[in-house]
């Protein structure tokens, strides 16, 4: 009796496991999550008091779903650890930025924007530009840059100058 119930028991167990496996391997695409790099920093002055920083980056979504942009923020890390939040542009004013301030060089990619989707399995360059009420001499010498893109249903990538 007892060596039947170990079997039992032991044939239980594995079936559990196996669910519990399969259901791991189904699932193993329906993390909601961007992986990228930021390629390339430009800064200029706007004037003695700000700054604008403009960030040319490289993301892909490895997921099976899509990922909608909910907000996208640009993140000033000082030197001593503090950290401003930039005022993101929008594409239509990130277009005048590019043309009043020839510093910047060209515009390469078009602006990520809110509510903008992400298909599954894509990789794509994209830019934002944020305002800093800093000097552009605070803004280079800056300890990194981070740009947090969230999406609608609530994971946040955060993607981290180099």
């Amino acid at each position: 009796m007892r060596r039947r119930f170990a079997i039992m028991f032991g044939i239980g167990i594995a079936a559990i496991v196996a669910i519990v496996g399969i259901i791991l391997y189904v699932q193993r695409g329906a993390h909601v999550e961007l992986t990228g790099q930021i390629l390339k920093v430009r800064t200029a002055a706007l004037d003695d008091r700000s700054s604008v920083a403009v960030l040319d980056f490289r993301f892909s979504n490895p997921a099976d779903v899509n990922f909608v942009v909910r907000t996208v923020t640009v993140v000033l890390e000082q030197p001593d650890g503090n950290q401003l939040q930039g005022a993101t542009v929008s594409e239509l004013d990130a277009q005048r930025l590019f043309e009043g301030l020839p510093l910047l060089g060209q515009k390469f990619n078009r602006t990520l924007m809110m509510q903008e989707k992400i298909t599954a399995h894509s990789s794509q360059d994209r830019m934002v530009a944020a305002r800093f009420e800093v000097p552009v001499s605070a803004l280079e010498a800056r300890k990194r840059l981070l740009l947090r893109i969230e999406d609608v249903d609530g994971p946040i990538t955060e993607l981290s100058e180099k």
